[in-house]
């Protein structure tokens, strides 16, 4: 939790500072904070994670690898490799979920090398850790859903995320098109997004803790860049009895199940009808504090679905993993009954949708509104 409050003061893009009151007469967070810790306490338990968490990273891993050894060695037909490349987009998924997203959150393992080691697992993902922290850690959980600092709003105005974003005419049919965008989140990092992160964020001297060396940073930006295009596309067309572009679609394919899944999944518990989107005063000062801020801007869906639970790694506790994102996320389970008590005892709000279909429907409901032509706009 320390990491996360030392951001509740910073500047950003438009040179707005954002800052979040530090007292608040509820006194909620604290007594929150209070129980969560007597829950961890009282059942002699660790924050970060166990077995299940370990077992289930093994499960992971080889949906990811396994059918990548399985086209290398086996020759199998056209049409099996592509379903193959299918399951390792469902495994790119799984690895980050579960895997990467809590050991770059440090909540993974207790040992700060374990959660490094398994943090890099998004260079396997094509993605990159520093580039990542601030996206995510800093920018998105401390500034969630405010317009021009959460960059998980930005679409590069494709799409309308926000009701403060530019609106233009073709977002009217954004409810259509959005799941074919959301299927390249994964394969621009790859290609593009990494690059351009990296030059804003250097550029801007933001971090997630100590800023590391610029010219190191590029290096292993580079290095791993070409170690993955090594891996997943020189090989299978060095091996592989087949032509170059089955190759290349087979690596479409395993990015794009991966960019729906991860893409949906992000969607669902920030841009639906129960998130607000809310602005900062003039003086960058924001209405609530930085606790209360997160259960009005996050909703969870899903929670009593097993399954879900198991595959998004607690994606779908997104109030209890945004309260509490050092906490590993095979936790929320548990401690989202600590949570839900205490906001309704201090009358604060708490989203839900009790199932994923319904989280889904509110998404593209919401992108359908937000892709209307706004009021002031139409005088």
């Amino acid at each position: 939790m320390r990491r996360v409050i030392e951001y509740t003061e910073f500047t950003f893009m438009k040179q707005s500072t954002i800052r979040f009151p530090r007292t608040e007469s509820t006194q909620f967070f604290k007594t929150l904070n209070q129980r969560v810790n007597a829950y961890f306490r009282d059942n002699d338990l660790k924050k970060t994670g166990n077995w299940k968490l370990y077992l289930k990273s093994a499960v992971m891993f080889s949906l990811l690898l396994t059918p990548y050894f399985l086209i290398l060695t086996l020759g199998l037909p056209g049409w099996a490799n592509l379903l193959l490349a299918m399951l390792m987009g469902v495994g790119m998924a799984g690895v980050g979920m579960n895997v990467m997203h809590d050991g770059n959150h440090g909540s993974f393992s207790s040992r700060p090398w374990v959660n490094k080691i398994m943090g890099g697992s998004i260079y396997i993902l094509a993605g990159n850790v520093y580039n990542w922290q601030v996206q995510h850690n800093v920018l998105h959980h401390t500034y969630t859903n405010i317009h021009n600092h959460d960059e998980d709003l930005e679409a590069k105005g494709v799409l309308r995320f926000s009701e403060h974003a530019k609106w233009r005419r073709f977002h009217r049919f954004q409810h259509y098109y959005s799941i074919f965008l959301y299927g390249l989140l994964t394969f621009n990092w790859a290609i593009t997004s990494d690059f351009l992160q990296m030059y804003r964020y250097t550029k801007r001297r933001l971090s997630y803790g100590k800023l590391p060396n610029p010219f190191l940073n590029w290096s292993v930006l580079v290095a791993t860049k070409l170690i993955y295009i090594v891996v997943w596309i020189i090989v299978p067309i060095m091996v592989l009895d087949i032509a170059w572009w089955q190759v290349l679609l087979g690596f479409f394919v395993m990015h794009y199940v991966a960019g729906v899944i991860l893409s949906v999944v992000f969607q669902l518990a920030h841009v639906v009808d129960h998130a607000d989107m809310p602005l900062p005063q003039e003086d960058g000062q924001m209405k609530n504090s930085w606790a209360i801020h997160q259960l009005n801007t996050t909703v969870n869906f899903g929670t009593r679905n097993r399954v879900v639970n198991w595959f998004t790694g607690g994606l779908n506790h997104q109030v209890e993993h945004h309260i509490f994102p050092n906490i590993s996320h095979i936790h929320y389970t548990k401690i989202s009954k600590i949570v839900k008590e205490t906001a309704a005892e201090f009358n604060l709000p708490y989203h839900e949708y009790k199932t994923t279909r319904k989280a889904i429907i509110s998404h593209f409901k919401h992108l359908k509104e937000l892709g209307k032509r706004p009021a002031l706009q139409l005088q």
